[in-house]
């Protein structure tokens, strides 16, 4: 599974029953000064931020899964693109991920979805940490087996640390404060820390993906060593409740349920994995995609195109209710979605420049033209999580934050409150162009024979929009003309996802669509989004190349927060910071997930608060409803 960057830290809630840390029952190999020093560090069985968790040690199942849901079935989706890997170490390196290859692998802890930042338990019975956060001591479950049977080891965990930070750029950051990882028992893995007071660092290391180290230093059947920063086709070794059953490469994976599974019966995991087999069909095209949804070749489609869910669900099935749509709200993160120019290009250094292409874009007319009016605009680098937001001026706990940065930030950040242009009229649009050229005269730019160009060059000002994906090509087209009336020279084009992936890697590009999804406890992860050192490492998520030491600081504000209240100030102040430099140019919002589905599923009754539709994870098949469904077809 992906890792979700979230800040977490160990809780009081029901640890009594395990030896404490340092005791001779518990973990004799910690030398006794350290323990002393560290004090009496009890065992906990879960993780929160600045608060209880909601279930106790010994509970049965999570409130929001169906303990009696039936096994079996197979449901079939759609994954867009196509995949030539099944190496999780060197996805976002080399060759495309077959995405669903992480359902294989599992975490020392797992979230709930009905609690903000709150995790249990998984390849890890307990877990321990000092009140400095220095060091964490993770424990795992005796019975946590690969699917050969060998047993998951210490030795496991932390050769997948040094695999993941050697040949994944993400993770070579994320993990980069782990200075050790050592083996302290014969089920005890510490992980040290560069330094203390890192509140997260701890759900961090529960979060790291676990792979076999005795298969990936083992052969394959050809007797060829196995190369763990290689990418392969060969079938991996997982832990996990499913397994690679079959796959046609670049065209179908299909994963099943292992019968046998360790950890079946954890309680983390009753009610989950109730399918027998998850398929997955590859689409290059989108369009193909949703036209083999409405033949019955896949069961469920995620809708991420407003056009589509306004006009292509318009057949018999829906009508005879065989098809059901349905939107689920999405509380559980932010977001920020732009276009984002490529600032260690020169022509996007000026922030004036940056802030004229944010009045070149008339959203409000895209939003009735091609989006049937379905979108709000984006105004935040949180949008939708609506307490990390900055709003209104800066008061309070945020103002004392950015005072100690107001030197090194736009004034603007202390009198003006934050706002995109608006369009929507001729009026608005010729007003907004209007800035926009005042803008960039004062950046240095004038147009001669309707081309704008830099007066200290001579050069005009041009660039690129590029994209992976063929339906944004309606929105850089839309936008083209604006940029054009400007004396802008502006090119559109698309490129299949390997070579995008690779020129995004290079930073061999001028304006890309970009989006970074964000948690309701920002933490770490801030680093690689904005952070300085990001910007230069190839394959990190600061697209934008953004270098500024006030922003380093308003991170690390977020990363060191004492307490919820702090993290929420810190977490405005970087919002506001991130607006005021003018970035990106922000696009829009959708505050719920859509879904179109043959109903063929049963789910709980209440969905988990922070799970939006949680499909599969928590759904199970109905072969009544299939029946019926089948009769009527």
């Amino acid at each position: 599974m992906a890792i979700t960057r979230r800040d977490l830290l160990l809780t009081g809630a029901a640890a009594a029953t395990i030896p404490a840390l340092g005791s001779a029952a518990g973990l004799p190999t910690i030398r006794q000064a350290e323990a002393q020093a560290a004090g009496e560090i009890p065992w906990r069985h879960a993780l929160s931020l600045f608060g209880d968790v909601k279930y106790p040690a010994d509970f049965k199942h999570f409130d929001y899964v169906n303990p009696d849901a039936p096994t079996g079935g197979v449901v079939r989706q759609i994954a867009i693109g196509t995949f030539d890997n099944f190496n999780y170490v060197v996805s976002g390196v080399k060759g495309a991920l077959a995405a669903p290859v992480t359902l294989i692998y599992e975490t020392l802890i797992t979230s709930a979805m009905d609690e903000v930042s709150t995790e249990y338990g998984l390849l890890a019975e307990a877990v321990a940490h000092p009140g400095d956060f220095s060091f964490v001591v993770y424990r795992l479950r005796p019975q946590a087996r690969w699917h050969d049977g060998k047993p998951v080891t210490v030795e496991d965990v932390i050769f997948s640390l040094e695999a993941l930070k050697k040949n994944h750029p993400f993770y070579s950051a994320y993990y980069r404060h782990v200075v050790n990882a050592e083996k302290i028992g014969d089920r005890d893995v510490k992980f040290t820390f560069d330094a203390p007071g890192n509140r997260e660092l701890p759900q961090i290391l529960g979060q790291l993906v676990v792979m076999p180290k005795h298969w990936w230093e083992g052969t394959d059947a050809q007797g060829r060593k196995r190369d763990v920063a290689a990418t392969t086709l060969e079938i991996p070794l997982g832990s996990g409740a499913y397994r690679i059953k079959e796959f046609v490469a670049g065209r179908t994976l299909v994963l099943e349920r292992v019968k046998d599974h360790w950890g079946r019966d954890l309680n983390v995991n009753v009610g989950r994995n109730n399918f027998d087999e998850l398929r997955y069909e590859y689409f290059r095209d989108a369009t193909v995609a949703i036209e083999a949804f409405k033949a019955d070749h896949v069961d469920w489609r995620f809708e991420n195109s407003a056009k589509n869910w306004a006009t292509a669900y318009d057949f018999p099935a829906v009508s005879e209710k065989r098809v059901l749509l349905e939107e689920f709200p999405n509380r559980s993160s932010g977001i920020m979605q732009a276009f984002a120019p490529n600032l260690r290009r020169a022509k996007f250094a000026d922030p004036r420049v940056r802030r004229a292409l944010n009045y070149a874009f008339d959203f409000e007319e895209m939003n009735k033209q091609i989006f049937f009016g379905q979108y709000k605009r984006i105004s935040s680098y949180f949008d939708g999580a609506e307490e990390l937001m900055a709003t209104g001026l800066p008061q309070g706990k945020e103002l004392e934050i950015l005072e100690g940065v107001r030197a090194e930030v736009p004034p603007e950040v202390f009198t003006t409150v934050y706002s995109n242009p608006a369009g929507g009229s001729p009026e608005a649009v010729r007003e907004n162009l209007r800035e926009a050229m005042r803008l960039l005269k004062e950046a240095g730019y004038e147009v001669r024979d309707r081309k704008l160009v830099d007066t200290r060059t001579g050069t005009q000002l041009a660039f690129e929009l590029l994209s992976q994906d063929p339906t944004f090509e309606r929105v850089m087209l839309f936008y083209k003309p604006s940029l054009e009336r400007l004396g802008i020279a502006v090119s559109v084009r698309t490129i299949d996802p390997t070579q995008y992936e690779n020129r995004l890697r290079e930073w061999d590009f001028d304006i890309v669509v970009a989006s970074w999804a964000e948690s309701l406890s920002p933490g770490n992860e801030q680093r690689e989004f904005w952070g300085s050192r990001a910007a230069d490492m190839a394959g990190s998520r600061n697209v934008v190349g953004i270098k500024n030491p006030a922003i380093d600081k308003l991170i690390d504000r977020v990363i060191y927060a004492k307490d919820r209240g702090e993290l929420v100030a810190a977490t405005k102040a970087l919002d506001r910071v991130l607006l005021w430099n003018h970035y990106v140019v922000p696009q829009w919002n959708y505050p719920k997930q859509r879904t179109a589905r043959w109903d063929r599923f049963g789910r709980p009754a209440e969905l988990p608060k922070y799970g939006q539709s949680a499909f599969p994870a928590i759904w199970w098949y109905d072969a009544d409803k299939a029946a019926r469904i089948a009769k009527k077809s």
